[in-house]
């Protein structure tokens, strides 16, 4: 495994005067880019063949490093030309997916803005349970066998997958019923059952909150929310009761857009707390804990308590190209989470302090 002291090397070489944000051409790519030019850094996107058009049409990257696959960027040549841009690459969801922990880890050696050792206890369901009890907060009962399922249950799969396969069922035999389908669908493999986490169905509001952990001001933001929108239940549910039936379609939880959002204001005092104790929970697993944005996926029920069902590790795809208030109540100004990041480098830079931020 790359240790932090192999990065901390690699950033020696650096001139910190002329930094640049890279990222990979995906997921909340857009303000990551937008944000550096605007706080003054170079920002590079790795892209896939045929998928550049966003970044070049709407200007916001002044480097793209083309690639056949977006597994490429851990090979050798764009790791190279990563350094010699003296790069801080910011990580999401996609760069996850497809780049892979196992190399993130172990092959990928240009500094992450971010903790990359904090990646894997959202991947994996035993660690992302193990960091949530340990901060102390509310989660869904998790059953470990599709037989002792006696009430809904909402039934997910590992990685950044952004909803595809997911159901609800009640039963072991809906279980069976449901899984057939969806593998028939091509949405699931047989081994994906192999490591279904399978988690009480919690009745309420869903709630995304997008944190930010600032090592800088020693403190940690909450700066806006949103909810999804999913294809295809936010289609079913729009339809009268009647024809849902008759129209016999098995819902699907793909995301496929975000929703900004507000919640009522005196919620807020539990929103804070979590984050703070989840934050001091991620010290305790790997110094100095989370690094940056993070995100909360919850569910506030009718006695406005907050359960968490998901982790983000890093920046989340609910913070897009979108207003987060609580950033502007906190800047006086438009504040996309990219440019948070940005902001926050541009005082470590200041400081003398960028390698606070890299692992």
């Amino acid at each position: 495994m790359i240790d932090r002291d192999e990065i901390l090397e690699v950033l020696s070489g650096y001139d910190t005067d002329d930094l640049s944000i890279a990222t990979l051409g995906s997921h909340t790519a857009l303000h990551i880019l937008k944000g550096a030019k605007e706080e003054g850094f170079r920002a590079v996107a790795v892209c896939e063949e045929g998928r550049t058009t966003p970044y070049e049409r709407l200007d916001v990257a002044d480097e793209i490093i083309v690639v056949e696959s977006f597994e490429d960027m851990v090979s050798d040549d764009v790791q190279e030309r990563l350094r010699e841009l003296n790069a801080l690459v910011v990580p999401h969801g996609s760069f996850v997916a497809y780049v892979g922990l196992d190399r993130i880890e172990n092959e990928f050696a240009v500094p992450i803005l971010g903790n990359r050792f904090l990646l894997r206890w959202e991947s994996e369901r035993s660690k992302e349970r193990e960091l949530l009890e340990r901060a102390g907060l509310k989660v869904p009962k998790v059953f470990d066998s599709p037989d002792d399922i006696d009430r809904p249950v909402m039934v997910k799969f590992p990685g950044a997958r952004g909803g595809r396969g997911y159901f609800i069922c009640s039963s072991p035999e809906e279980f069976e019923e449901k899984a057939r389908k969806m593998i028939e669908a091509g949405h699931i493999t047989e081994d994906d059952l192999e490591t279904a986490h399978i988690e009480e169905y919690v009745v309420g509001t869903n709630f995304c909150v997008q944190y930010f952990r600032s090592l800088m001001e020693d403190t940690v933001e909450v700066l806006g929310m949103d909810r999804r929108y999913e294809t295809n239940i936010d289609g079913l549910v729009r339809m009268p009761a009647r024809d849902q039936l008759e129209a016999g379609l098995e819902p699907s939880y793909v995301i496929s857009g975000n929703i900004p959002v507000v919640v009522r204001e005196s919620l807020l005092v539990q929103l804070f707390e979590m984050g703070d104790r989840l934050v001091e929970a991620s010290e305790e697993i790997h110094e100095p804990g989370f690094i940056g944005p993070f995100c909360l996926q919850t569910i506030c029920t009718e006695d406005l308590e907050f359960y968490v069902f998901e982790i983000s590790g890093r920046i989340d795809g609910g913070t897009n190209v979108m207003f987060l208030p609580y950033a502007y109540l906190k800047f006086g100004e438009v504040v996309t989470m990219g440019r948070r990041i940005a902001m926050e480098l541009r005082v470590a830079v200041d400081r003398g302090e960028v390698d606070k931020l890299v692992t």
